[in-house]
């Protein structure tokens, strides 16, 4: 499809789509002054965000996205002010090939130059710190899914150390970048719900709960059988909720430096998705169904409801397999299956699951309130793309009403870019949907991103405030909000 096809088809171009991928190599600190409209007063506290800051080493490009390494934005809220701070994580990876200035890891989707030969048998794989931050027990994480975290010091950004969580983790153990946290309505407290993964013949699952100190309450492992590729989970009162993805993997290419990681996958499409059940409270054993062979990256929410489960999770048909070549900017969006929102009841008596579609645009980076984790929901927002079908880039953010089947967007089209939508709940609000949302968005007409604060009980209203970077931030993954302001 050639440029000019895109342009007629879509709501975006291909070049305004691919400056977004661009490195940001510089590390700002400023007060944010060019803004339309007003910062809301009561708004305080830090919006963090992570993603791959550097898309390329001294211009050899990397493969793929995920491989790239992670740079921590935060944009501190104070007194209708903001002040903007980013800083790369300094990781082993990122410090020796700075030093290096050439690509010296395989990755995801990444290989180092020079063919097989350069990559046979090193199975070194870079820890990126590139896809979550959350401030959590006094500490600032930067969250990488088969690695440790990265500890951050909050008042600078800095890298202070790799992370066991004060000996929570063994050495190396990951520690997942989706971690959900449980509200503690139960008069207990807020517990942070996280895992870790273990692949191989068979995989090991590890959930750690861990108290707002940052203490381990609960530690527990099982082993489901085969290879699983588990990048989110769901969480209710009473168990935690994985989608083990009809996956397969060779990893004889990897070893031989033929294929990235990434590149050895493979999707089964005639083997169903397992649905695996963990008691939280170890009263019961682990429960493994089946539904029909689909790929789950991300989980909006799950709940309990009269002795089903119903969990809400973005979802492809089949695995977005990565063969990008040399280049993802020049990925073609029409060979990828878009992602949608499904809605999956499961029967604990009756040991079936049942599946339906509820949103069909292409959509991904779901939110809620955050005191409705794990229960029964009103409202979802979640990144959109504008064009109605097939795959294509989010420039929209859908807030969608379950009660009333009400739909609102807000749009960027068509030369911004949506981040992922955060909810932040104002400090005396009553109904679900009292609060902002804030999002990080890039726009290609001035090749800067934006911080966007909407009202989210109306998302037709014009945003509260925009909030013009004075420079462009490359498309991230996923971020948080803690009430703590960190720059007095």
């Amino acid at each position: 499809m050639t440029n000019l096809q895109i342009e007629k088809s879509t709501s975006y171009t291909r070049e305004d789509w691919k400056k977004g991928y661009e490195s940001q190599p510089n590390e700002y600190s400023y007060w944010i002054d060019d803004i339309e409209g007003e910062i809301p007063a009561d708004l305080n506290g830090t919006f963090f965000r992570n993603g791959p800051g550097l898309l390329d080493i001294n211009g050899q490009a990397i493969a793929h996205p995920f491989d790239g390494d992670g740079m921590v934005c935060a944009i501190g809220f104070k007194n209708g002010r903001a002040y903007f701070r980013n800083t790369f994580v300094k990781t082993e990876g990122y410090v020796t090939e700075k030093a290096a200035g050439k690509i010296l890891y395989r990755g995801f989707g990444a290989q180092k130059p020079g063919g097989w030969l350069a990559n046979i048998f090193d199975v070194n794989v870079k820890n990126c710190a590139n896809t979550g931050i959350l401030y959590w027990g006094d500490k600032l994480l930067a969250l990488w899914e088969p690695g440790q975290p990265h500890h951050l010091n909050p008042q600078n950004l800095e890298t202070i150390n790799l992370s066991d969580l004060d000996g929570v983790l063994q050495p190396g153990q990951a520690f997942s970048a989706h971690p959900r946290i449980d509200k503690g309505k139960d008069g207990k407290g807020d517990v942070l719900v996280n895992f870790s993964v273990k692949p191989g013949l068979s995989t090991t699952i590890t959930i750690f709960e861990l108290n707002s100190q940052g203490k381990l309450l609960k530690r527990y492992s099982n082993s489901i059988p085969g290879f699983a590729f588990l990048h989110d989970m769901a969480i209710t009162p009473n168990y935690c909720i994985f989608f083990q993805n009809p996956l397969t993997f060779n990893p004889f290419p990897f070893f031989l430096g033929l294929q990235s990681a990434g590149q050895c996958l493979e999707f089964l499409p005639n083997k169903s998705t397992q649905v695996i059940l963990i008691p939280r409270d170890g009263s019961k054993a682990m429960k493994i169904l089946e539904t029909k062979p689909c790929f789950i990256f991300h989980h909006a929410n799950a709940w309990e409801k009269n002795g089903e489960i119903y969990v809400d999770s973005i979802c492809y048909e089949s695995f977005p397999q990565v063969d990008m070549g040399d280049d993802f900017r020049e990925l073609d969006f029409d060979s990828i299956p878009a992602s949608q929102l499904w809605r999956f009841k499961i029967n604990l008596s009756e040991n079936n699951v049942e599946h339906k579609l509820l949103e069909s645009r292409c959509c991904d980076f779901p939110n809620l309130n955050p005191n409705n984790v794990g229960e029964a929901y009103r409202y979802l927002f979640i990144g959109l793309a504008e064009q109605p079908s097939g795959n294509a880039p989010l420039q929209a953010i859908l807030k969608i009403d379950w009660q009333t089947g009400e739909r609102q967007i807000f749009s960027v089209a068509p030369r911004g870019f949506a981040g992922e939508p955060l909810f932040v709940p104002f400090p005396n609000g009553v109904n679900e949907d009292d609060g902002w949302l804030l999002m990080l968005m890039y726009d290609a007409a001035e090749h800067r991103s934006d911080v966007v604060i909407l009202d989210a009980r109306d998302l037709n209203q014009k945003p509260v405030a925009r909030l013009h970077l004075k420079h462009h931030i490359p498309y991230g993954l996923h971020g948080s909000f803690t009430p703590h302001y960190f720059w007095e």
